[in-house]
């Protein structure tokens, strides 16, 4: 990586620029989400690291683009728009769907012999973990109840006809991208693993999650938090504490 990618402002958001910061840290939304989401993280954990929210297409600013709905096809338009940000370490997080494709960034990255210093994977079952899922197969009012069952989608949107208009469709298509995604057996990530789940997610047991330690050659940690899906809109101070420990040198006594 050598230059700063064309379509880089396209997909990256950086809500709080942190030009001294230790590092970087990538963060992927959840299906159906949005760069926003991690506004608050990049504004706590400025100035040491930098976040970079990856906005996929079809939503907010990019509405008008059609989404991706395949999983292969994101992680490499997003290591696409990470080209040339190679001048201090990158990390990645991601939550739910955007976990699983962290996962994918990763690997491409290590590929291209650029190596992440961690994975956060938050409220998503190991990649191997398959289930036969077809949310994406249902009508509106299907689509709808999936997304109040999970409690994650802002109430003024689930009964705004308009807004709902507009974000169906792409909320369909990254249901049907994380549902159909397989992951290809015995490939592995180098760099250490650090997982999160609710203890109450329907949509990732404990047991789902810790088999994240199956895709790695380094070690990978787990936290068990309370909460269900969407567990990390209730924990948000130790997430990010996690998120530091991990990615920070420890203080000098």
């Amino acid at each position: 990586m050598t230059s700063i990618a064309a379509d880089a402002e396209t997909w990256i958001r950086r809500y709080e620029k942190s030009p001294d910061s230790a590092l970087r840290l990538v963060c992927l939304p959840y299906a159906g989400g949005s760069a926003s989401y991690f506004f608050p993280v990049a504004k706590a954990l400025a100035p040491s690291i930098e976040v970079l929210a990856i906005q996929y297409p079809g939503r907010q600013d990019r509405h008008r683009e059609p989404c991706i709905d395949d999983i292969g096809k994101l992680a490499d338009a997003v290591v696409g728009a990470l080209e040339g940000l190679d001048d201090k370490p990158l990390a990645l997080f991601g939550h739910s769907m955007g976990a699983t494709l962290s996962y994918e960034v990763a690997l491409r990255l290590e590929e291209r012999k650029v190596m992440p210093v961690r994975l956060f994977v938050s409220g998503r079952r190991a990649p191997s973990r398959v289930r036969e899922e077809s949310v994406h197969q249902r009508d509106d009012a299907g689509v709808l109840e999936e997304l109040r069952m999970l409690n994650g989608t802002n109430g003024e949107v689930l009964e705004n006809e308009e807004l709902l208009r507009m974000a169906l469709p792409a909320i369909r298509g990254d249901y049907r991208a994380i549902e159909s995604y397989r992951c290809e057996p015995g490939r592995r990530i180098s760099c250490p693993i650090t997982a999160l789940t609710g203890d109450a997610d329907p949509r990732a047991s404990v047991d789902e999650v810790r088999d994240w330690e199956k895709h790695t050659t380094a070690e990978m940690d787990l936290t068990v938090l309370s909460g269900g899906h969407f567990f990390l809109n209730d924990h948000v101070p130790q997430v990010l504490k996690i998120i530091s420990a991990r990615l920070l040198p420890a203080p000098r006594s």
